[in-house]
């Protein structure tokens, strides 16, 4: 039997650190066999980045240690190998949530939208998030974007189609948030320097921002995540500890609340060290070698 189709222990409002780290890595662990409402997937091995092809073998490997204990599969782009990971996580009965990358090359993205639109008339898709982060980057112009997502809604009209981005980009940009079908957002607290001990009411903050800006549309949060080791940012500080602390404590709330939620993210990667400084390569909840880190 999977372990997501498991009930989630009961978890009592407790004050998390005044856990040690023995109680809190048994805690992760039954929280973990829980299972979760949807995880990001990790593609690439060590040595690979983008731009290497991922072939089904690694994606099958990966695939099988996940799936047991989650119910939804994020993906980030629709070509070089990362086609093959929604169909992979049917294989495994997952749902998936699609992401066509967006960045500055006009021939790429029409690759990754054509592959988006391919791959749901295909039966492959649940969700489908058309770019990520390409207002935050400031890659293309807002009515660019949306001429992107009303592309894809109208030739998948059956499907829900969204956009990822951080939670306030909804907020100050209320035509994207129109034109999704749902609004899926990244709520780092880590990446805005919450100390840890705040870091869930910062949270709650932006998945409610988030709700605000969508006026009575699902939000989804897409990623959300805690290093476990790495140089800090103001008061956040990546530790075991803390990593725990902030799965443990953001799997209890949403699942109370009833909000979809996907943890970023699955394994370590190795190539994150040079875009996110070196916090990036260890948001993993399995190593880079695709062990369980707690």
């Amino acid at each position: 039997m999977s372990l997501r189709s498991h009930n989630h222990p009961t978890l009592k409002r407790v004050d998390y650190s005044k856990h040690s780290s023995v109680e809190l890595e048994e805690l992760f662990r039954q929280v973990l066999a829980g299972g979760m409402h949807g995880i990001c997937y990790s593609a690439y091995e060590e040595g690979q980045r983008p731009g290497h092809v991922l072939t089904i073998e690694q994606i099958r490997k990966r695939m099988a240690i996940i799936a047991p204990y989650t119910s939804w599969v994020r993906s980030f782009s629709c070509i070089e190998g990362n086609e093959l990971i929604p169909m992979v996580a049917k294989e495994y009965g997952l749902k998936t949530m699609v992401g066509a990358w967006l960045g500055d090359d006009k021939e790429l993205i029409e690759q990754e939208i054509e592959g988006l639109i391919q791959l749901a008339e295909e039966g492959y898709v649940d969700i489908a998030a058309v770019g990520n982060e390409v207002m935050y980057r400031g890659e293309m112009s807002e009515q660019e974007l949306i001429d992107y997502i009303v592309r894809v809604k109208e030739q998948i009209p059956d499907i829900p189609v969204g956009y990822v981005d951080a939670y306030y980009e909804f907020t100050i940009r209320p035509a994207i948030s129109d034109a999704c079908d749902v609004i899926l957002t990244n709520c780092y607290p880590y990446w805005e320097g919450s100390h840890i001990d705040y870091s869930l009411m910062h949270f709650k903050q932006m998945y409610y921002q988030a709700l605000a800006a969508g006026k009575g549309k699902k939000v989804i949060v897409t990623e959300t995540g805690w290093p476990s080791q790495g140089t800090g940012l103001d008061d956040a500080h990546p530790s075991r500890v803390n990593a725990l602390r902030n799965f443990i404590q953001l799997q209890e709330w949403t699942k109370q609340e009833d909000i979809d939620m996907f943890y970023f993210t699955s394994f370590d990667e190795s190539w994150k060290v040079g875009p996110e400084g070196d916090v990036g390569a260890h948001w993993g909840l399995w190593d880079k070698d695709e062990q369980l880190k707690y």
